[in-house]
């Protein structure tokens, strides 16, 4: 019997006598088959490894991004189709795509390149039994020069399988650690580019892009040759909870290893078109191993770090949604001899939140100091602590102690033995050529200032964003302003770093003197501020001028030479954007008032230019930030006047508005005339009515914050919340309780869905993030106290927190927010708590 009949009777079987369990589609549109979930389509974020056929095993994304590539193992930066339609019915899920997406052929965010070649395709995926089929029909045959280019691929998650075996017919093999030669020489499609710009926007100069040598977006043209090929192919046969068969009825399988031409890659199993065909040009039998018993088992979330004997504490359980018992929750505490139960907990129902079923228990009145964890049927918590002195130490000083230092640009950064990077950007930075750029940098004629292309005296001051390296203005000016407000309502006392400006040199675990909060509010307005001097006005930010540059995984200094005025210098970018404006605006205002005393002429210098860009823009709406600023800042009558005029707008607004207001709105209410007794009687129904959309939101979750997840990880958005709601509940507490602000510090800190309640602070709690996207992301490592983007989802209802250092929409670092939302936070808990203490 040949090979495809006893597939074809294999199936039939299957379906005759298990049709007790199988595949079949849920309400939430995807099949299901027990701890077997077939998504198709449902997502659609294919260079973030995200989108296509996707299999989810027992809890784990195994592969993902099932879908037509032009190329066997593309990047980010290749071309991915447009979704133009889905269907379910009955049995089967029916997507409609094509090639290009003309708003991506050179242009947009990451501009793409898409070879000439015009074709949609139907994608059908539906079930058999306890497999998938997948076909695909092409409305025309590939060209000839696609020919061993165009296929179907699936992408393998590498992060869980080095080590682990496949087998592909009578050929077996290991997943490597390392990608492994020989090399596969091909034509790259670069030189076979159509013409599909639609006229939106600018156009980028792929050539400068590309530049010489390698770059991500010409990376077809030396991969890996494929580790086998053939009909049948078995991830991990050893491991019946994530044992995955694919078989190809259509053109043979060839299973490759992306990370040889993109360091971020995947390993890739994928079948080609065959020329001249069109209707079943892909045909795939697709089965997992299906675990008859399996349950999802029993998550029990905790803070990483712990909780003050003051403030409330609530254990989140997350369990199968089958599961249909409670059982009651153990409070254990550790010490000297062991472990012992001190409590039961009794765990009441919360309900249903994406797929799982939710349980809490409330232990907020232990208040016995000491080292805890809490059991739920045979599942723990990591280690916790309940102290007085819970957040002291190492909670919030990583971010200050480590993480910004390390990504202080302009800088050669030391911790005793250890270089993090030598001075870097010393060359910055020329002009921006007009044009279409990367990472949604675009230079317009119109906001070219009138200088030489050579601009001095901005290599100074900054932090790299992420991985990225570059300095936008509103993570650069965000940061400062966050900084800046975290001084000035805590006091931070911390000086563990030496920062030397006019040398260059940061030595990180030696104190200088001067307060390390303040010094990095310094590190951030010099950059915003040297820029306006050189060009008198913004700019929108520097970025490195090729995408070698910018993939670089490194040492930063390493990027360009040090010598300014050739091809490798960084390019700076401006722009006309009000609303960017007045927020740097309102960010130089804040930043000044911490600054008087410190740095006398900067701080007077960052006043001087938010007056001056408040008063060269005239849109109210985009002003309303930055006129509660600098009347805070300077006390001056014509910025009260503003707020005060322009009551209609606060009030309208105030869920953006809320937040920076409520510190005038309470002084205006002690005032006695009608025109500031009529703004904080406004301003305070405002608020009222905003507390009670905040309680239905947050009554969402069974997390007590406003949260409703998506592709990027939502922790960023959370500690913003959280930082942005300590306004309010420290000016109003009357209305709006403080224990939203533990609540959105305990997301971060790991109570948060999914199997990982890995704390997102890195090196911040019993378990953290410590496989990061950040500078030293190539060697699987981490920055303490940079704070990653955190769970996301996979669409419709899977929360996903891999352990993996180039996925930046779950494990990223950045500026502007990420961790000194966080820092902020920590200091908001535990300056409550001690109020609470007393």
């Amino acid at each position: 019997m040949n090979l495809k009949r006893l597939t074809s009777f294999w199936l039939l079987f299957v379906s005759l006598t298990s049709s007790a369990q199988q595949f079949e589609l849920n309400s939430q549109g995807y099949f299901n088959c027990g701890g077997i979930d077939v998504m198709a389509f449902s997502d659609f974020y294919p260079e973030g490894h995200q989108g296509g056929v996707c299999v989810i095993m027992n809890g784990h994304r195994i592969a993902t991004n099932g879908d037509i590539r032009m190329e066997a193992t593309p990047g980010q930066w290749q071309p991915v189709p447009k979704q133009l339609e889905r269907k379910v019915d009955g049995n089967s899920i029916t997507t409609t795509l094509c090639y290009p997406d003309s708003s991506r052929h050179i242009t947009g965010f990451n501009p793409m390149v898409y070879p000439d070649y015009v074709f949609s395709y139907v994608v059908n995926v539906q079930s058999q039994g306890k497999s998938i089929v997948v076909t695909v029909d092409l409305d025309k045959p590939i060209p000839s020069f696609l020919q061993g280019k165009v296929g179907f691929n699936l992408e393998f998650f590498p992060g869980t399988l080095f080590g682990k075996p496949w087998v592909m017919d009578n050929q077996t093999g290991i997943y490597p650690q390392q990608p492994n030669s020989p090399l596969l020489m091909t034509e790259s499609n670069i030189g076979h580019t159509g013409d599909f710009f639609a006229g939106k926007g600018l156009k980028a100069d792929i050539n400068h892009l590309n530049a010489e040598g390698y770059s991500p977006m010409v990376a077809d043209d030396v991969i890996a040759a494929p580790y086998a090929e053939g009909r049948v192919f078995t991830s991990q046969p050893d491991d019946p909870y994530r044992r995955l068969t694919i078989e190809s009825l259509t053109e043979p399988l060839k299973l490759y290893d992306g990370r040889m031409n993109h360091n971020n890659g995947w390993f890739v199993l994928r079948s080609e078109v065959k020329a001249g065909v069109t209707k079943g040009a892909v045909k795939w039998v697709i089965t997992p191993n299906v675990v008859e018993d399996w349950r999802y088992e029993p998550v029990v979330q905790t803070s990483q770090v712990g909780y003050h004997p003051s403030q409330p504490k609530k254990v989140i359980i997350e369990t199968d949604l089958r599961d249909r018992q409670i059982e009651r929750a153990q409070l254990i505490r550790v010490d000297h001899n062991g472990e012992q139960v001190v409590r039961e907990l009794s765990a009441t129902e919360w309900g249903r939140f994406l797929r799982y079923r939710y349980l809490t228990a409330d232990f907020s009145d232990v208040t016995h100091e000491g080292l805890y964890k809490i059991r739920y049927g045979n599942s723990l918590s990591s280690t916790f602590r309940i102290a007085s002195n819970v957040y002291d130490r190492g909670v919030w000083q990583p971010v200050i102690e480590y993480f910004l230092p390390v990504q202080m640009c302009h800088m050669r950064v030391s911790e005793k033995y250890r270089v993090w990077h030598d001075a870097c950007h010393m060359d910055d930075a020329q002009m921006a050529v007009v044009g279409n750029h990367i990472d949604g940098y675009v230079q317009e004629s119109e906001a070219l200032p009138p200088v030489e292309k050579l601009i001095k005296g901005v290599n100074v001051g900054g932090w790299h964003d992420a991985g990225d390296f570059d300095l936008r203005v509103e993570s650069q000016a965000g940061e400062a302003y966050i900084l800046a407000l975290t001084y000035e309502a805590f006091k931070p006392d911390i000086d563990v770093t030496s920062i030397d400006q006019s040398k260059h040199r940061v030595e990180i675990h030696e104190s200088d003197g001067r307060n390390d909060v303040l010094q990095q509010v310094e590190n951030g307005v010099l950059t915003v501020v040297s820029a306006y001097r050189a060009l008198g006005r913004l700019y929108r930010g520097i970025i490195c001028n090729n995408l070698r540059q910018y993939v670089l995984l490194g040492d930063a200094a390493s990027m360009t030479d040090g010598i300014a005025g050739n091809e490798d210098d960084r390019w700076l970018f401006t722009e006309n954007n009000p609303y960017r404006a007045l927020s740097t605006a309102a960010n130089l205002a804040a930043a000044s008032r911490v600054l008087k005393g410190y740095n006398d002429a900067l701080s007077s210098e960052c006043l001087q230019i938010a007056k001056e860009i408040f008063n060269d823009n005239n849109n109210d709406v985009l002003r309303l930030q930055a006129a509660v600023e600098l009347y805070l800042t300077t006390g001056e009558q014509s910025y009260l006047d503003f707020i005060l005029s322009h009551q209609d707008l606060y009030v309208k607004n105030i869920r953006n508005t809320g937040w920076f207001t409520a510190r005038v709105a309470k002084m205006l209410s002690s005032k006695k005339d009608k025109r500031s007794k009529r703004f904080a009687e406004a301003f305070r129904e405002a608020l009222q009515n905003y507390q009670l959309e905040l309680q239905k939101l947050s009554a969402e979750t069974p997390y007590g914050v406003p949260y409703r997840p998506s592709i990027w990880g939502a922790g960023w958005d959370i500690q913003r919340f959280g930082f942005e709601y300590y306004y309010l509940t420290s000016e109003y507490p009357e209305i709006f309780a403080p224990e939203t602000v533990y609540n959105a510090l305990n997301f971060i800190l790991g109570c948060h869905p999914g199997s990982n309640t890995a704390s997102f602070a890195s090196g911040v709690g019993a378990r953290s993030a410590t496989v990061a996207y950040g500078l030293n992301r190539a060697d699987w490592s981490f920055i303490p106290g940079g704070v990653v983007s955190g769970t996301a989802l996979i669409r419709p209802d899977f929360p996903e927190l891999l352990e993996f250092p180039f996925l930046w929409q779950q494990t990223e670092y950045v500026l502007g927010g990420g961790s000194s939302h966080y820092l902020f936070l920590v200091l908001a808990a535990q300056k409550i708590s001690a109020k609470n203490h007393q």
